[in-house]
């Protein structure tokens, strides 16, 4: 039975083609909906690191884990400790105005947002940080009217020894 436990997994795959596919059937098959999927190259060329985030009971999840790391070019999957750095990145777009650039000037710090773009009547914001504070900015910027919106999903490393 599904719930809104939000899981994070981290998954090093041989970068080769079809792999991304594959682990996301697991998901598909066990009803297991993707909320974000970030794939980035490590510093071996020869493998990339998969880092998805999803919704749901615990017990599916440890199937899933245990599905993917059946596949032939998944080296390692697991759900991620709460020892690691997570970052998120937002591109905003809003119409330009004071109210906005009031707003911003007061909030840069506390939310990482800078200013990218302000061509032809139209702003662009750029924020980094956690998921709770794109969510949370997000959530005081509705009101001054968003355009579009685009968001990178979670990226994360561990931090200390332990490898990611």
């Amino acid at each position: 039975m599904p719930n809104n436990t939000i899981h994070t997994i981290s998954v090093l795959v041989a970068n080769k083609p079809g792999v991304l596919v594959r682990t996301a059937l697991v998901f598909a098959r066990r009803g297991y909906n993707i909320d974000s999927l970030v794939v980035s190259p490590t510093v071996n060329p020869k493998y990339s690191r998969m880092t998805i985030t999803a919704k749901g009971d615990l017990e599916t999840l440890e199937q899933i884990i245990k599905n993917v790391n059946k596949l032939v070019d998944v080296i390692h999957c697991e759900e991620h400790p709460a020892n690691t750095i997570e970052k998120e990145l937002a591109l905003i777009k809003t119409k330009a105005s004071p109210a906005i650039k009031a707003f911003l000037n007061k909030n840069t710090k506390k939310f990482h947002v800078r200013l990218d773009d302000t061509s032809d009547g139209f702003y662009i914001i750029e924020q980094t940080g956690s998921t709770a504070e794109l969510d949370e900015f997000e959530g005081l910027i509705k009101k001054y009217g968003i355009l579009e919106m685009v968001r990178t999903g979670k990226v994360l490393i561990t931090r200390g020894k332990q490898t990611t």
